[in-house]
């Protein structure tokens, strides 16, 4: 290989002369310090010999500025140009400039450049420098890349998506052009997969050529294991790390302890170099010039890297930018994170992720060789050889880490081969080029078959972004292309808004200005609004840059913006589409957004500060947002980006409306619950639509037809004329309908439904005559009114058809529409729907009536009804008693007989009834506990539903006491207005307000009050006042017999006052009673207590007087017995008190028995309390004493066998936990059945706890369960 250098050296000198065309410089100098410059012959004869060449080579191998020149001095480049490509911009213009330069000439002549939106080229361009993406647009308009005779793929190691799609491109190119020569030159990495790539027809490998770099020997300095950033063996960093800051400085530290030179670090990202700036300027090391490089520097930041102004020794902290597109000078030390942040893009969550992975194996060596260039370096690297082991060899390339979408639509639009069958170097992942399809269609720019649409085709003309390609085509549909061309180009580029560390404060405020409440899209607008006029309005462009630095903004990247606005402007009036002169709206602008930026919509959830985002992910907006705290309902944003977090930036307000609109072609729509709408008067369903999973309308009415004109039909016929749900006035369906209601009626009295004919049969008759195509009642109107008489009658239906039997024994005398009680004429609705809570009859009763209705006569419902119910009381029966009432159905029949000819027997109790005529048919002995009235169906109990004055229900139950306790305040302020109508009535009350004797003639039982066609009844009653009474009406019974009978004792107090006050003086044990109800209350409240007692005894004995002449008999009588039964009154208090006494003594022995004392404690509450002497009935009363000591026997044996006590206790409470239950649901209504029961609940414990002292009656836990049971609920 030397020789035949040596003897090609007087052709290939260090100046070859040329052909003097005008094409060609007449030399081309190749300098001999560069290794690319040894290896000049083997290039041209390899490229000479083959089409594709591999250049490998480390950085500063000079091949990126000599190989164009080695291209031309073959000869290449003068009919077509030799095309160069970079991966930067700014790498493209520089070796544009050092070229020309090397070759003497100016930038635009024989060397051009194109980059972005920027062209310098002339006619005598023969070197083309250009950006990778640059060429990929050029393959659209030229797809053989005729205007090439050799392609330069530079950095090719680099790896980006626009690289490897050049690259498949090339393969698929060469065949078809075999006079195009390509190199690809890249460092040493992946060159062999490279020249794997572009094997030849006979699988030959390309011809790699390598170039050696100048490189000095590198010393590699690991730290330990436990070090930042270490990577274990499953590829998780580690939980705890130390400092990184910190490793920083100290590995610094070890740099200038170990000799002369700047010193390069690598850090993943500007929080982590401001961090690591920080720490080491509050270290203040002597000597020292802490500079950042990272990509989003400004302009003159940048200059200060590469134009070193002090004799400072530098430190540069730097993202991986510094590893191969940029050469730092003067480095000799590198101090190596082993970390990058790379943006990788979820194809689950459709979002890039800038996370900070440990880097690969080669991009380390990269690093390393940074500082080699000078002389020998040291690389310290802050992680372990073992750690450095265990990383990948490469860094993924970025196809198999990036969206596909941008190559797909070049491809189609190309009509070249689909990207399955593409020849990438690495082909990326199956869900990769999925997600790039979904994207494209979600653009509309591919309908579901993946074919390019009209869309799609508009798309690819434009070279943009596909997402900002696809705003500007909706802007041009939403009149916005003004606003839309300098928004797109604010996307294009790097916020032209800086914000440095050490002035965030003053930089926010300085961009304040151009804040937009709702949309930071707009903050766009009002920038690029502010920079024009300071444009138009400059003195000069060094002032204007001073201005602009001032308030914190990059002029280069503003200037960007200008030139990249200003091409986007020129594709646009390429299209012929015309701006706006009119400023767009808020609502127009947003929708144009939309149509790009549909998978980066956000629904705030309950969590204010965080939004649901598309397919489940969840994001909360940047915190460098202001719009962070103004939290919209609904969101979109220019991009969603994972660091700590998913985060959005550039964010805005939008409706649902619009994202329906511009998202309508990915819309999933669910339907439920097709139905017929009267209102409309056409079938109808209920829409809910969701676009990625996020809900943006649901309950919306279409109409069925459109979706199922069949099945709309059948439910037209089914819902509006089977059901009657229509509400059109159609003779033929009124008359359908009101024979079908009078056959409805008959079922539910009868309890059986199987009169009426099945719907289906109904369904059937309409199917044969209603057309095909009809499913809403404006057609059906219009339809019938074109029939004949004859068709029209046609669609009647008559009774036979409708009917499958008789309905025998359905009369109204049977089942009545109103029942009257009382003088009230309540109606009545008849149901059948067992299990449902309107199962049976119901009857409709006013709020004014409802406290006058009386259990006892609701109890015998309806004659229809009353034998069933009767039927089943007697099946309820014990064996042993149901015999003597068999057979049933017919005693059952023969007692509805004799209740219908004896309808005064309705004023009592059913079971009271029933009980007396089983004795007189039979001669046996039933009792009301022998019956199971749980077991009888709640049909057969009445249903009770009270109306307002207005007919409105205000609740309905079967419970009646419940009813009257929930609407007793409603129902009281009813009665009274109902009172204050009768004129007549309320003169009398108001007559005899102050009463002291009965002197007011007769007192009636009751008044009537009218009000339409119903009566109500009054009980008038004379009310207690202290000193007198007056008179009052009340709107019920019991109410007014409670107040009465106390009204009662005061007018009997007044007239035996003199008698009162002499025995009083004479109650010798009154002072011994009056200390032991010390804790109820006073000796003066005792002796009330008594004398009241004792008038209830001598006075008020039924029927209590109704006038004067009976009131004074009941005067002369007591005059003669009330002192006895004042004596006798008191002896039972006595023995009452003592024994009281005497258990509240031995309950204070064992109180160790918490569960027992509480039970006895609460006993004696039940019983002894202040007013009980004059309060419970005398009759029970009387057993006081032998309850007192049943309770004294049962704490005697309590202490010998505590566990039967605990056990019959138990039994004890679960009944009077019912009865507790039930008496706090009454409010105070009083209830006979409850009284009776609280008295069988105090015999159950003595029959327990103290059987020695017998009952009056057998009572048992049973017995009770059952009394329980047969109560009215």
């Amino acid at each position: 290989m030397q020789k035949s250098q040596d003897r090609d050296s007087s052709d290939l000198s260090s100046k070859v002369a040329l052909s003097q065309t005008k094409q060609l410089p007449p030399f081309i100098d190749f300098p001999e310090d560069l290794p690319v410059s040894e290896c000049r012959a083997e290039i041209q004869n390899a490229l000479a010999q083959h089409q594709v060449i591999i250049v490998a080579g480390e950085t500063g191998s000079g091949k990126t500025t000599q190989l164009p020149k080695i291209c031309l001095a073959m000869g290449r480049g003068q009919d077509k140009m030799i095309a160069h490509t970079q991966p930067r911009r700014i790498a493209a213009v520089s070796v544009a400039k050092r070229i020309a330069q090397e070759l003497k000439t100016e930038v635009g002549q024989l060397v051009a450049y194109q980059v972005r939106f920027n062209e310098r080229s002339g006619p005598r361009s023969q070197i083309k420098l250009m950006t990778d993406g640059i060429l990929l647009a050029e393959t659209q308009r030229d797809p053989l890349l005729k205007r090439y005779d050799t392609i330069i793929i530079d950095e090719a190691h680099e790896r980006s998506l626009n690289i490897d799609f050049l690259l498949g491109f090339l393969k698929n190119l060469l065949p078809k052009r075999p006079d195009l020569k390509v190199i690809i030159t890249s460092a040493t990495i992946d060159a062999e997969r490279f020249a794997e790539h572009f094997k030849d027809a006979e699988g030959r490998p390309a011809q790699l050529i390598e170039v050696s770099g100048r490189m000095y020997p590198v010393e590699i300095r690991y730290q330990r294991e436990d070090s930042y950033g270490a990577v274990s063996d499953d590829g998780d960093e580690d939980n705890e790390q130390p400092d990184l800051s910190e490793m920083i400085s100290d590995a610094v530290s070890e740099c200038i302890r170990s000799g002369p030179g700047d010193i390069l670090v690598f850090l993943p990202g500007e929080r982590e170099i401001r961090e690591a700036a920080e720490v080491l300027r509050q270290v203040n090391q002597q000597g020292l010039e802490v500079l950042p490089l990272f990509a989003r520097m400004s302009q003159a930041d940048q200059e200060r890297i590469f134009k070193p102004s002090t004799n400072l020794r530098r430190v540069i902290l730097a993202t991986n930018v510094a590893e191969t597109s940029l050469t730092v000078p003067g480095i000799r030390f590198v101090v190596d994170s082993g970390l990058a942040r790379v943006k990788r893009y979820s194809w689950r969550n459709k979002v890039e992720q800038l996370q900070i992975e440990p880097i690969s194996k080669a991009a380390a060596n990269q690093r390393a060789g940074r500082c080699g260039r000078l002389g020998p370096g040291i690389c310290i690297r802050l992680y372990s050889e073992e750690d450095f082991k265990r990383r990948p060899d490469y860094t993924d390339p970025e196809v198999l880490r990036s969206s596909l979408a941008s190559v797909i639509l070049r491809m189609k639009a190309l009509r070249l081969h689909d990207i399955e069958a593409f020849p990438f170097v690495d082909k990326p992942s199956g869900r990769a080029i999925a997600d790039g399809y979904h994207l494209l269609q979600e653009l509309g720019a591919l309908n579901e078959h993946n074919r390019l649409t009209s869309t799609g085709r508009m798309l690819s003309r434009l070279p943009l972004d596909p997402k900002i390609a696809r705003m500007i085509l909706a802007a041009k549909e939403h009149h916005c292309l003004t606003e839309m061309c300098i928004i797109a180009a604010a996307l294009s580029i790097q916020d032209p808004r800086e914000r440095p560390f050490e002035a965030q404060e003053a930089s926010t405020q300085a961009h304040a200005k151009f804040r937009d409440k709702e949309s930071e899209f707009i903050s766009y607008l009002k920038l690029w609004s502010w920079y024009q006029e300071q444009y138009e309005s400059r003195e000069s462009n060094r002032k204007l840059q001073r201005q602009l630095r001032k308030e914190f903004l990059s002029p280069l990247r503003l200037r960007e913006w200008q030139d990249i606005h200003q091409q986007i402007r020129q594709l646009v009036e390429e299209q012929q589409w015309r701006f706006n002169q009119v400023d767009a709206t808020y609502e127009e602008l947003h929708r144009a957004l939309l149509s790009g930026l549909l998978g980066n919509i956000g629904l705030r959830s309950e969590s204010v500060r965080e939004y649901e985002g598309a397919r489940g992910i969840r994001f909360v907006v940047h915190p460098s947002s202001y719009l962070q705290r103004r939290a919209a309902k609904w969101i979109m944003a220019a991009e969603l980006v994972e660091t700590t977090r998913l985060f959005a930036r550039t964010v805005a307000r939008v409706e649902p409306q619009w994202i329906e609109q511009a998202g309508r072609h990915l819309l999933k729509k669910l339907y439920s619950e097709p139905h017929f709408d009267p209102r409309r008067g056409q079938v109808m369903v209920y829409e809910r639509a969701t676009l990625y999973g996020l809900q943006l309308y649901q309950g919306r009415k279409i109409s069925y037809a459109r979706l199922d004109p069949a099945h709309a039909r059948e439910l037209f016929i089914r819902e509006a004329l089977v059901a009657g749900a229509i509400r059109q006035n159609l003779p033929f369906l009124t008359h359908n309908l009101r024979l079908i209601e009078e056959i409805e009626h008959l079922e539910h009295k009868s309890r059986r439904q199987d009169i009426l004919v099945d719907d289906e049969l109904i369904y059937r008759f309409y199917d044969q005559y209603i057309p095909q195509d009809m499913h809403q009642v404006a057609t059906l109107e219009h339809w019938y009114k074109n029939l004949s008489s004859a068709e029209q009658a046609q669609l009647k239906l008559n009774k036979d058809e409708l009917m499958r039997h008789e309905a025998a024994g359905i009369s109204t005398e049977q089942f009545p529409k109103y029942l009257e009680l009382d003088g009230l004429s309540l109606k009545l609705t008849y149901h059948f729907e067992p299990g449902s809570p309107k199962d049976g009859v119901t009857m409709e009763v006013p709020v004014y009536a409802l406290k006058q209705i009386n259990p006892i006569h609701t109890q015998w419902l309806v004659p229809g009804m009353l034998k069933e119910k009767v039927a089943l009381l007697l099946r309820s029966l014990p064996q042993r008693l149901r015999r003597h009432c068999v057979p049933i159905p017919d005693y059952a029949e023969q007692f509805v007989e004799a209740v219908s000819a004896a309808p005064a027997l309705k004023e009592k109790p059913l079971l009271s009834v029933l009980i007396d005529d089983i004795w007189q048919q039979t001669r046996v002995r039933v009792q009301s506990t022998d019956f199971k009235e749980e077991t009888i169906p709640p049909h057969l109990s009445m249903i009770y539903k009270v109306v307002d004055e207005h007919g409105r229900m205000l609740s309905s139950s079967r419970n009646l006491a419940l009813l009257k306790a929930e609407h007793a305040p409603a129902a009281e302020q009813s009665f009274k207005e109902l009172l204050g109508e009768d004129r007549g009535t309320q003169a009398t009350l108001e007559d005899h307000q102050h009463i002291s004797s009965w002197d007011f003639g007769e007192l009636p039982e009751l008044l009537e009050l009218k009000r339409g066609r119903q009566t109500v009844v009054g009980y008038p009653a004379l009310v207690d006042q202290g000193n007198d009474c007056r008179i009052d009406v009340f709107d019920e019974l019991h109410e007014a017999t409670a107040a009465h009978r106390q009204g009662l004792i005061r007018l009997f107090k007044i007239a035996l006052k003199e008698q009162i006050r002499y025995l009083s003086k004479n109650l010798k044990a009154l002072p011994q009673l009056g200390m032991l109800y010390l804790s109820l209350g006073t000796q003066e409240e005792l002796q009330e207590e008594i004398i009241d007692c004792a008038l209830i005894q001598s006075c008020l004995a039924t029927p209590w007087p109704s006038d004067e002449a009976s009131f004074n008999e009941r005067v002369r009588d007591a005059k003669g017995r009330f002192g006895l039964l004042l004596q006798e009154v008191i002896r039972l208090l006595q023995q009452i008190m003592n024994e009281w006494a005497t258990a509240l003594k031995k309950l204070n022995l064992i109180k160790a028995h918490k569960k027992a004392y509480e039970d006895i404690s609460q006993q004696l509450n039940t019983l002894i309390y202040k007013g009980f002497v004059s309060r419970v009935d005398y009759n029970i009363l009387q057993h006081y004493p032998r309850y007192l000591r049943a309770v004294q026997l049962r704490i005697d044996k309590l202490k010998n066998d505590p566990s039967r006590d605990q056990h019959l206790m138990h039994d004890v409470q679960l009944l009077q936990s019912k009865y507790q239950r039930r008496l706090s649901q009454l409010k105070g209504v009083p209830d006979p059945q409850m009284d009776e029961f609280a008295y069988l609940l105090q015999e159950l414990r003595v029959a327990l706890f103290a059987q020695e002292l017998r009952t009056p009656m057998p009572v048992s836990v049973k017995r009770l369960e059952k009394a329980w049971h047969s109560m009215s609920h």
